[in-house]
């Protein structure tokens, strides 16, 4: 088989606008297991939108844009029912970024020969393909973006929202998170930005510039960012997909705004969709019940739905779509309130 042949049939991104499945999770409130508990995330969900105050992080890991989430996202964004994302560099370079510049994922299998893959360097996510040649274009566009800006040091939210105008500016035609955060205003932080084709494209563009000046990512700025989001929103909560950085990130605002003499509340509602297990001080960070222990999330609007994300998260965003709560938000647009802030 040619290269060609492996990368033959497209990923299709799931669409929670096609269908209504409220009847079919209205079903699940009367059953048993995951099957109550997605039920129960989807009316958390649904409180946070209707609480129009109260400004809702989505945090994102896991290779969930690869595996077909992309336009379920794409949607929360467009539709008023996200305020803040955080996540990890995959998600949003590898994968979002990389979609947005033209490029695809591919059907593929667990099963493949990966000694044979590598030789034709084609990159394996489970049975998904990606093509490595394509990711290298990718590392040298955000090498180029970097190459375009002033030296200095930015947050990821402040280059993640290039990246997005970026995308609009030369690929209008094509649907991307970035490019739909950057038009609602809505901040995008990737914390642990390096660790992504973004790190390689940054890399390049440092190890060229010598000791001159350079672009750089201050995860700290990000962190303060996250906090001043956190003290300037009535409420919040969390909606988060698998666990990590942005889990941990976005959980920790509370006792940041804290440590800098502010009093603000916990976290008001949080969903978790997650297959990590607690037993071994794991998960990620711990259960959302644990992380009330910390000051972090309040004890009464929340819930832990074990379930692989392709799942769970479909059958969440789209209950909440079909329900409508979104319809009466207004956008909060704190990308601008960052750099009001920052500039002021």
């Amino acid at each position: 088989m040619k290269k060609q042949d492996y990368l033959g049939k497209k990923i299709r991104h799931l669409d929670i606008k096609a269908m209504d499945i409220r009847p079919l999770v209205d079903q699940f409130r009367e059953m048993a297991f995951q099957a109550r508990n997605v039920a129960r995330a989807a009316d958390i969900y649904n409180q946070m939108l209707a609480e129009k105050d109260c400004a809702i992080f989505l945090c994102l890991a896991g290779s969930i844009f690869s595996a077909g989430l992309k336009q379920v996202v794409i949607d929360l964004v467009n539709h008023n029912m996200v305020d803040v994302i955080v996540s990890t560099g995959a998600i949003m370079v590898d994968q979002d970024f990389f979609e947005g510049l033209g490029f695809h994922h591919y059907h593929g299998s667990c099963r493949a020969d990966d000694d044979r893959l590598m030789k034709m360097q084609i990159d394996r996510i489970y049975d998904t393909y990606i093509d490595e040649d394509d990711l290298r274009v990718c590392d040298l566009t955000v090498k180029k973006i970097a190459d375009q800006l002033p030296p200095g040091a930015y947050s990821s939210r402040q280059f993640l929202n290039t990246m997005g105008r970026y995308l609009l500016d030369h690929k209008p035609e094509i649907r991307s998170v970035l490019g739909a955060c950057h038009r609602k205003g809505v901040p995008v932080f990737v914390p642990a930005f390096s660790d992504s084709s973004a790190g390689f494209g940054l890399v390049f563009h440092q190890d060229q510039r010598g000791s001159g000046d350079r672009v750089r990512i201050d995860s700290v700025q990000d962190f303060l960012e996250l906090t001043r989001i956190k003290i300037h929103s009535p409420e919040t909560g969390l909606l988060m997909i698998g666990g990590g950085v942005p889990k941990n990130f976005a959980q920790d605002t509370p006792v940041a705004a804290e440590i800098l003499g502010k009093t603000v509340s916990m976290h008001k509602y949080a969903v978790q969709i997650t297959v990590a297990d607690e037993r071994d001080g794991g998960l990620s960070g711990s259960t959302l019940k644990e992380a009330h222990s910390w000051g972090k999330v309040e004890a009464d609007q929340e819930m832990m739905v074990f379930s692989e994300a392709t799942l769970a998260f479909p059958l969440i965003a789209g209950y909440a779509y079909h329900s409508g709560a979104w319809k009466t938000r207004d956008e909060m647009r704190l990308g601008q309130f960052l750099e009001e802030k920052n500039n002021g």
